[in-house]
């Protein structure tokens, strides 16, 4: 089942459109907090975002930048403003497609389906995993804070979606290496040490010191 992100503050319009969508067996998750899109976004890992341009606190220009910046899911703009600049600016920004208010539902849901279609038919779709403003994702390897973002290096990468996937759990140096190596054995046990130790630094260097913690003789989680 395929998630929609709707970023719509019109109450009225965002049910309409949650209740269509889910009619079509699509599960549509409407945006609450407009000052953090982006977190409501990571939290819901949608395959594909419906954007209004005129939002409290930030447009819908500035929100589509910072979800680009962790996501490549397609986004779609819906708005009155369907000028000329306005459409320009959206593509400039990452948007895939840009729908004039007011839309027909029907018109609305079959550019939804043909994206769905182009983006995930053959790619799969991506998942996003957060923590703390922290955004990993899975299909990229890129992590992003801050608006900030790095691209890790497999093990990094590896290392960092096990902790996130149990964050709360300390999670055994021996699961780390089954995941890292496909065994526990014959692995010189100071190799995972360095890796655990380079992702550290990247996290440092993106604002995210001590975001992963050592439990002594047990192993390593994300609190």
């Amino acid at each position: 089942m395929y998630t929609i992100f709707i970023v719509e503050d019109d109450p009225v319009i965002a049910g309409a459109l949650q209740k269509h969508l889910e009619g079509w067996g699509y599960r549509a998750v409407c945006a609450r907090d407009f000052s953090n899109v982006t977190a409501e976004f990571a939290a819901a890992s949608p395959q594909l975002v419906l954007l209004d341009i005129g939002l409290p606190f930030y447009n819908g220009y500035h929100w589509c930048g910072e979800i680009r910046k962790v996501s490549k899911a397609p986004i779609v703009f819906l708005s009155s403003a369907a000028d000329n600049m306005n459409i320009v600016l959206a593509m400039n920004q990452g948007a895939d497609d840009f729908i004039a208010k007011p839309f027909d539902l029907n018109v609305l849901t079959a550019k939804v389906a043909a994206l769905l279609r182009r983006s995930y038919d053959f790619a799969g779709a991506t998942a996003l995993l957060q923590h703390k403003g922290a955004i990993l994702d899975t299909a990229s390897g890129r992590l992003s804070y801050g608006g900030q973002s790095a691209e890790l290096t497999k093990n990094e990468f590896r290392i960092l979606q096990l902790l996130l996937e149990q964050k709360g759990r300390v999670v055994p140096r021996s699961a780390i290496m089954e995941r890292l190596w496909a065994t526990d054995s014959f692995i010189d046990d100071n190799t995972l040490t360095v890796n655990v130790a380079r992702l550290r630094k990247t996290l440092e260097d993106l604002g995210l010191p001590d975001f992963i913690t050592t439990k002594k003789n047990l192993g390593y989680m994300v609190e």
